[in-house]
């Protein structure tokens, strides 16, 4: 695995990482609202990082079904201060978790390292301005938009499928002039797919890994899990996120996004050094 240049900091990807999720919004599927006020999302930063996050993605906008769209002001409002005070306090790779080419542009101009695209720089002028931001970029697959992806999504094959579209979307960044040693990818994890799409892609993660490009992967507390524990609520899914953490590490994830850190942390720490043992 690569290590990667971050705006200035170095992720070193010769071992598994965590990216701890910061919601910077009222509505959020897991923790909208609780970090939504300023000294709360420094706060939760700064233990994401004290846990072992190498890395903490912010994001101003909602991308679960059903949720409303933000103007390009309201999430600038909410993400660049934030970005602003951790980068000049802590040694931590932030990426931002946009599809706005101007909020990509302005994060990185505040201190963001990496974008986190769901909609893989489809956004009008977005491959354009990941360009000239010059940091790594996370491609997802999403099938749909937002707030209707989850309105009866349909594949012949996902695996398949998914690794057409992550394909296509490398080869655009390519054509613009993206290195592919500024990419990594991302399955999509519950952005258009039923329980059992998201299983198939989990079991078949490995597969992805012809795509050259360092895998990222976010089930944290979804709903997926929640429907495997039998309708258990967000904020009783911190085991079956750990393990489905555990497993992906094991199956080819470079980086787990979640909202646990510290025991995620532990968990890929154990995953990672039994994978290494031939």
């Amino acid at each position: 695995m690569p290590t990667l240049e971050c705006g200035g900091r170095l992720l070193d990807l010769s071992s598994p990482q965590v990216m701890g999720i910061l919601n910077i919004t009222p509505d959020s599927f897991s923790d909208g609202g609780v970090f939504f006020a300023r000294d709360a999302a420094i706060q939760q930063a700064r233990e994401m990082y004290r846990a072992g996050a190498a890395i903490i993605d912010v994001g101003g906008e909602s991308t679960r079904p059903g949720a409303r769209p933000v103007s390009i002001q309201e999430e600038l409002d909410r993400v660049i201060p934030i970005i602003e005070v951790l980068h000049a306090e802590l040694p931590v790779i932030l990426s931002i978790d946009t599809g706005k080419p101007e909020v990509m542009r302005e994060a990185v101009r505040a201190g963001a390292g990496m974008i986190n695209d769901v909609y893989a720089l489809r956004q009008e002028g977005a491959l354009e301005a990941a360009k000239e931001c010059g940091v790594p970029v996370c491609l997802m697959h999403m099938q749909g938009e937002p707030r209707t992806m989850q309105q009866r999504p349909r594949y012949e094959n996902v695996v398949e499928e998914v690794g057409r579209f992550l394909q296509q979307r490398i080869e655009a960044c390519l054509q613009a002039g993206i290195g592919n040693d500024k990419l990594l990818i991302d399955p999509g994890f519950g952005f258009g797919k039923t329980l059992q799409h998201n299983l198939q892609l989990l079991r078949h993660l490995s597969e992805l890994a012809v795509l050259d490009c360092p895998i990222v992967v976010g089930i944290s507390r979804k709903s997926m899990l929640g429907l495997l524990l039998d309708g258990r609520p967000v904020e009783g899914r911190l085991h079956a996120s750990v393990a489905a953490a555990a497993l992906a590490v094991w199956l080819g994830a470079a980086i787990v996004r979640v909202h646990d850190v510290g025991a995620t942390v532990d968990a890929v720490k154990v995953a990672a050094a039994v994978k290494q043992i031939s």
